[in-house]
């Protein structure tokens, strides 16, 4: 009886590491489950609460960006132009021109506008460019009143361009407008003065 209690008792004492260890495992695996599934909840749920605030944040910002930020592409014809004494109209030497603009507007009323101007003229075969920044400000019944820098590339040639601007219809959700412009232009040999008439679309 000695010998087997003695034996039951070594017996005993190897099978209890054994048992803990298992006890230990199997609750490490436990926990571990336990981790995973509250991963599986939690992480599409703050990326559902992150999507969602970025949305909120860049949705705002995208729409200040469409009020204050647009463009506009048209044609200009110089109707007559005074120079060095002389008066030529479009009859004489035609002329045309293709403002492209981007406009910045920096409150209800008043708007900066940045143009590039390229403009071919038929005898003698003539394409030039014209860098034409200015302000306008808002006036009522869709009116506004403007005044435009101009530099011409490549040549002794700068001056600025009053105009008065006028929305009169839409395309969709793209205004269409008409502009009265006064060409002034500072040259070596002749100024110059003029009158045209701009026609173009916003975008």
């Amino acid at each position: 009886m000695g010998k087997e209690g003695t034996a039951d008792k070594v017996v005993r004492e190897i099978r209890r590491p054994v048992v803990l260890t298992l006890r230990h495992s199997i609750e490490r695996e436990r926990l571990m489950k336990g981790a995973y599934m509250l991963n599986g909840l939690r992480l599409p749920g703050l990326r559902r609460l992150g999507v969602a605030l970025l949305v909120g944040l860049l949705s705002p910002a995208a729409a200040r960006a469409e009020d204050t930020l647009g463009g506009h592409f048209g044609f200009v014809l110089p109707l007559v132009t005074r120079a060095g004494g002389e008066t030529t109209t479009i009859g004489d030497q035609f002329k045309i021109g293709f403002p492209i603009g981007i406009t910045i507007k920096t409150s209800d009323k008043v708007a900066f506008d940045l143009e590039l101007v390229p403009t071919i003229q038929r005898t003698p075969y003539v394409v030039t460019l014209t860098v034409h920044p200015g302000v306008l400000y808002a006036l009522p019944n869709d009116f506004a009143a403007g005044i435009r820098m101009a530099f011409d590339v490549n040549q002794p040639s700068w001056g600025v361009t009053p105009l008065l601007h006028r929305k009169f219809a839409a395309l969709g959700t793209s205004p269409v407008f008409g502009e009265l412009v006064v060409p002034i232009r500072f040259q070596d040999a002749n100024n110059s003065i003029g009158l045209g008439v701009h026609i173009g679309i916003g975008f």
